[in-house]
């Protein structure tokens, strides 16, 4: 009989760009299984001397290990976002080690937001908006719409978006960290 690794399901990333501002924003849910672990763990940070804000989904130590990379890669492009961006794909789909790593990144500044994953995908959303993890469609849905038909600032559209996402996705909890630029 074989034994499955619990899988791990650890929360939703939002960020948006709206009239020059940018928020980024996650919940702060981690589970294994079907077993909450932690209601708190902060999965934002500040990156370039507050620059740019990433946040990271799936495993903690992975995803850890690649903003560490993706700080180097800003430090050595001058802080140019999507030099930095393609380079750590590029690395990350192609080095040994890197290739085993199973997180995203989601990262803005005040004109820009990208999704970076593991297979080489470097995604600017034409809509400002970036959405990864468990509940992400959830809070890009809820974002989209609130970018349409309300005037709400960027931080507000992320905040009332991952208290959305919280009511529906059961890996999304309402413990909100938003930081702006």
């Amino acid at each position: 009989m074989s034994q499955q690794k619990p899988q791990i399901r650890s929360t939703t990333v939002l960020g948006v760009l709206r009239d020059g501002k940018a928020a980024l924003g996650s919940d702060g849910q981690m589970t294994l299984g079907n077993t909450v672990m932690k209601h708190s763990t902060r999965k934002i940070r500040s990156l370039y001397q507050g620059k740019f804000v990433s946040g990271f989904a799936g495993a903690t130590a992975d995803a850890l290990t690649l903003l560490e990379r993706f700080e180097a890669k800003l430090e050595a492009y001058s802080g140019r976002l999507d030099r930095a961006a393609v380079e750590l794909a590029k690395d990350w789909r192609t080095d040994k080690y890197l290739r085993r790593l199973e997180a995203m990144l989601a990262v803005v500044s005040s004109d820009k937001a990208l999704i970076i994953s593991g297979t080489g995908d470097v995604i600017e959303p034409e809509d400002g908006i970036v959405a990864i993890g468990s509940g992400s469609m959830y809070a890009l849905a809820s974002a989209r719409a609130l970018m349409k038909h309300t005037s709400l600032s960027a931080e507000e559209i992320v905040r009332e978006s991952l208290q959305n996402a919280a009511e529906i996705c059961i890996y999304t909890n309402d413990h909100i960290v938003i930081e702006t630029l």
